[in-house]
């Protein structure tokens, strides 16, 4: 049993732990909730049957969690990571630990030199087709890995992908970018589906990352992409000896004898089973490249995501290995920082090692 407490019990990303640890009780417990809101506490604690506090220092007082999830805006959460840090709480912190480099470094340089217990809540690595698609890269079937497309969600988040997939690690980058517009109709957002018709001017970006291992990263991106119900998301990753493009995988059984497969989800409850309704895993031909470790839960992809950032930082702090720490997650958002300023001026930027690369 893990059990962990939530600052910014309010927001829209708590309520996805909120949701994870209701669907697998056995697992998980949530042990107190930061709301500064009154009023939305109560609310909170009906619904969720869970304490909430005004503050960081009475939670810590009534309540005593493995460790504490950070989820607040990105401008609010470095204040709490040095407050926690300072007390010695292990953390686990949404995306992006600070929203500009100052705010990285000042991270690292208060938080990872001084040996603090953090990770960062980065899971789109973690959802079941990107596990699939890692576990065919790992396994060697595309041989050397030298680029990947991504065209799923915006800068930090596709960046955490492509390194994944390309193998990157802190190694610099030159780096191009353009942005298009063009008009589409809007799609659901958080809050929901849309209640009318309506026409925005939505902006694509196009940026192409090449770091000095001669590896291409592209990023293709438009605006509430991974909502829309009429763009679609892509991924594809390019070897010496196959790739993976979406659902696809194009290898060889030796020179002159490729093999063509497609990546099967595999669910039950559907048809005639009646084993439960919930991702059994992925399957490409006859093997296994993900099985889900949530059986049998109703979780949906993004949920079985941070559920095993949860698990994962159970393990990290019982002195398991670090998932996805504070100097990758900023290295992921610098090298974000710096596709946007690609994109502004049109013009060539290379980046520089970071104080968190050494």
């Amino acid at each position: 049993m893990i059990s962990f407490s939530i600052i910014g019990g309010a927001s829209f990303r708590a309520q996805y732990y909120l949701r994870i640890a209701q669907a697998l009780p056995d697992q998980f417990r949530v042990c107190g909730m930061v709301v500064r809101d009154e009023a939305r506490g109560q609310l909170l604690e009906q619904k969720w049957k869970t304490a909430t506090y005004r503050n960081v220092t009475q939670l810590l007082k009534n309540e005593h969690p493995d460790f504490v999830v950070v989820s607040v805006s990105g401008s609010a959460c470095p204040e709490y990571l040095l407050q926690l840090g300072e007390l010695g709480i292990p953390v686990l912190a949404e995306t992006p630990p600070a929203p500009t480099i100052d705010g990285l470094i000042t991270l690292h340089e208060q938080l990872t030199c001084k040996g603090a217990k953090i990770q960062v809540a980065e899971q789109y690595h973690l959802h079941p087709a990107q596990q699939a698609r890692l576990s065919i890269i790992q396994s060697g079937r595309l041989g050397n890995v030298t680029q990947a497309t991504v065209s799923i969600s915006h800068f930090y988040h596709a960046v955490s992908l492509m390194r994944k997939m390309l193998g990157i690690g802190f190694e610099d980058a030159a780096i191009r970018g353009m942005r298009f517009e063009a008009p589409i109709v809007t799609g659901p957002d958080r809050s929901g589906p849309p209640k009318e018709e309506k026409m925005i001017i939505a902006e694509r970006d196009l940026v192409w990352l090449k770091f000095d291992t001669q590896k291409l990263g592209i990023y293709d991106f438009t605006k509430d992409q991974h909502r829309s119900w009429i763009r679609s998301n892509h991924l594809s990753v390019r070897g010496s000896h196959g790739e993976i493009s979406d659902n696809h995988l194009n290898v060889l059984a030796d020179y002159s004898m490729p093999v063509h497969l497609d990546l099967k989800r595999i669910n039950k409850g559907e048809e005639e089973n009646q084993e439960g309704y919930y991702l059994d895993g992925i399957m490409a031909g006859e093997h296994w490249v993900y099985r889900n470790p949530f059986i049998p839960a109703r979780l949906y992809d993004d949920e079985i995501a941070i559920a095993s950032c949860l698990k994962k930082m159970g393990e990290y702090i019982a002195g398991g290995p670090s998932f996805y720490s504070l100097p990758e997650a900023s290295q992921d958002q610098y090298l974000g920082i710096m596709m946007e300023k690609a994109i502004r001026s049109s013009e060539l930027v290379r980046t520089v090692r970071q104080p968190w690369a050494n």
